[in-house]
């Protein structure tokens, strides 16, 4: 599942990057010309909102080619959250059993879950125009994300739906962000992000349904 991830992830980052690249076009690769103070004025603004846009545009098209390798992998990802509930609660078969009809369940959420952050994506490209605040803006809706992704693998074996998903994140909203954080930070590094994540989501999906598991114990 890592290299499937890994894999997926860096060929639809690399070609979905020189695709933004090329929309873009010569914008941010004419600075103004300096030869006066109001053209300094505007070679700052120049500057300031490329290296903005580029930090969202880095972050965006990483989650969008991540989101390819997610709705494939999602099935291997639902087994190990369904098998770290069996050892949590020290039962077998917590979780429902590995099938066909299962595996087109866990396909499908992830899907969903995927189109729902192309949604994401498009809102945070129109974010990352907004100076300062729009990078914010952008940063906490993708840890947010994150735990949606996340959260995705425990909650599909209950059989709740987008809605309710979004509905836990927003009770549990402390929580869900110390959950999507790291993966949202890791995602902008530039690289070693692909790996980072690829690698360490097993551990984070291990993470999250451990979370998930205490809070529901307790509600």
């Amino acid at each position: 599942m890592v290299v499937v991830t890994c894999g997926l992830t860096y060929l639809g980052f690399h070609f979905g990057l020189e695709y933004i690249q090329h929309l873009t076009g010569d914008f941010f690769f004419s600075a103004p010309a300096t030869d006066s103070i109001w053209g300094w004025i505007k070679y700052g603004g120049w500057y300031v909102s490329k290296l903005l846009f580029s930090l969202v545009t880095y972050v965006v098209t990483f989650y969008l080619a991540f989101l390819l390798a997610f709705s494939v992998t999602t099935p291997g990802y639902v087994f190990l959250s369904g098998a770290t509930e069996n050892k949590q609660k020290k039962k077998a078969n917590v979780s429902q059993p590995f099938s066909i009809k299962t595996v087109l369940r866990d396909l499908l959420e992830g899907i969903k879950i995927g189109g729902f952050g192309i949604l994401v994506a498009i809102l945070s490209l129109f974010l990352g125009f907004v100076p300062i605040f729009g990078q914010a803006a952008v940063f906490l809706i993708y840890t947010f994300y994150s735990t949606l992704m996340f959260l995705d693998y425990p909650t599909s074996q209950r059989g709740w739906s987008l809605g309710k998903k979004i509905d836990w994140i927003k009770t549990h909203n402390t929580v869900s962000f110390r959950i999507g954080f790291l993966p949202a930070l890791l995602s902008m590094i530039p690289i070693l992000n692909i790996f980072f994540m690829a690698l360490l989501f097993p551990v984070l999906t291990v993470h999250t349904t451990l979370n998930f598991l205490v809070i529901e114990d307790a509600d």
